[in-house]
């Protein structure tokens, strides 16, 4: 599935109706949820069929269109599966149970209740929320894919205007040339990552480096608020704008060298082995909680993992734990604590700390390769050692 994205302009007018269409479908997620909590043994479909009563019982719901109100239950089924499968898989910590939203960004149609035009700059929302035909900007051509290629039409808003985003049904795999390598990557803060062979990749602080900025920014957002004062100025309004572009601005560019760093590993290795680092966890740290956040590993896997899927390449999430600690010569146990940069062994290994727990990675990555069919490694194998079929 492809995303493609586009910027929307409207008028005002229009833009309130699409903010009505936000909230609406807020509100059916969160009676869907509801309706789950009070009745046991309630599955998706109940909850799709659910929506009909909604809108029976509220005109507001009954303006939003049919599949758009199966949306939002099926984004309520989704966090109530996502609950379910933590479950069962016994994650420690918290297992995620389904809160109510407060505060929704977008609303998803799903094949009707739209219309492009025939050049594919305009799309009408024919439901009776009355957002009508807006206007389509992107550096994407829809016109490559069938009406029919695209599954959901999702609205989304943001700091600085409203997108279009077009899940369209194509398959983005591509076949590229092996390169006959393999990488180990450790992640960290003091460099963004350093692989196996000792290149680093400098950490590049996004956050830290418009943390000036953003603080002026919310000091004039604060100055201008009025305790108890139901609506604030307009004067407080822009600046609340203005710092929430700050902050998507840094979102994008901790985005964008995302994509492209991943990119780039992907298509210059055929294996490549990183952490399985639990990043919910390490930011329970307030010390470094800041600093792990600005750094943006999550989303660098995310991007790893898919540019593997995407041009066929194999990726293995390892284990972190004692891969700082081992020798990657000898596997002896050399303990260090946090400020120790360098891993001095008995051996006479002497690596940077960082770089011997990319080796370390990269070789039970590559340990784990291959292994993964059925009795792989069991005791009993298909052919006997030493005897010929016949026998």
């Amino acid at each position: 599935m492809l995303v493609l994205e586009m910027k929307i302009y409207a008028k005002h007018k229009q833009c309130l109706a699409i903010d009505e269409a936000i909230r609406t479908a807020q509100f059916i997620r969160n009676k869907a949820l509801r309706y789950w909590m009070d009745n046991k043994g309630v599955g998706k479909y109940d909850l799709s069929a659910y929506c009909k009563v909604l809108a029976a019982e509220f005109s507001f719901a009954a303006q939003l269109n049919s599949m758009a109100r199966q949306s939002s239950a099926d984004r309520a089924w989704a966090a109530i599966s996502r609950f379910y499968n933590n479950c069962k898989k016994n994650i420690p910590g918290k297992k995620g149970f389904p809160k109510f939203r407060r505060h929704s960004r977008s609303v998803e149609y799903k094949t009707t209740g739209w219309k492009l035009s025939d050049d594919r700059k305009y799309i009408t929302f024919s439901d009776k929320k009355a957002i009508g035909k807006v206007k389509l900007k992107g550096t994407r051509n829809l016109l490559w894919y069938r009406e029919k290629q695209i599954k959901r039409v999702r609205i989304v808003r943001r700091a600085d205007g409203y997108y279009c985003q077009f899940l369209v049904d194509v398959d983005t795999r591509e076949k590229v040339e092996p390169s006959y390598s393999e990488i180990g990557l450790d992640v960290g803060l003091n460099h963004f990552y350093t692989d196996d062979k000792g290149n680093q990749i400098e950490n590049p602080r996004f956050y830290r480096k418009g943390e000036k900025a953003l603080n002026r920014c919310n000091r004039r957002k604060s100055k201008k608020y009025v305790l108890g004062k139901k609506p604030q100025s307009s004067n407080y309004h822009k600046a609340r704008k203005r710092y929430a572009i700050k902050h998507l601005k840094i979102s994008r560019q901790r985005k964008d060298h995302a994509i492209k760093l991943a990119r780039c590993v992907i298509t210059s290795n055929d294996v490549v082995a990183y952490e399985d680092l639990r990043v919910a966890n390490m930011v329970k740290n307030h010390n470094l909680a800041k600093s792990i956040t600005d750094a943006g590993w999550y989303q660098f896997r995310v991007w790893i993992e898919y540019f593997g899927y995407k041009f066929g390449k194999i990726t293995v999430a390892v284990p972190p734990q004692y891969t700082s600690v081992n020798c990657s010569e000898c596997g002896a146990k050399v303990t260090k604590t946090l400020s120790t940069r360098t891993h001095q062994c008995k051996c006479g290994c002497v690596l940077d700390r960082d770089e011997n727990a990319a080796r370390n990675i990269l070789s039970i990555g590559l340990s784990t390769v291959g292994h993964t069919g059925f009795q792989a490694w069991g005791d009993e194998t298909a052919i006997l050692a030493g005897e010929n079929l016949l026998e």
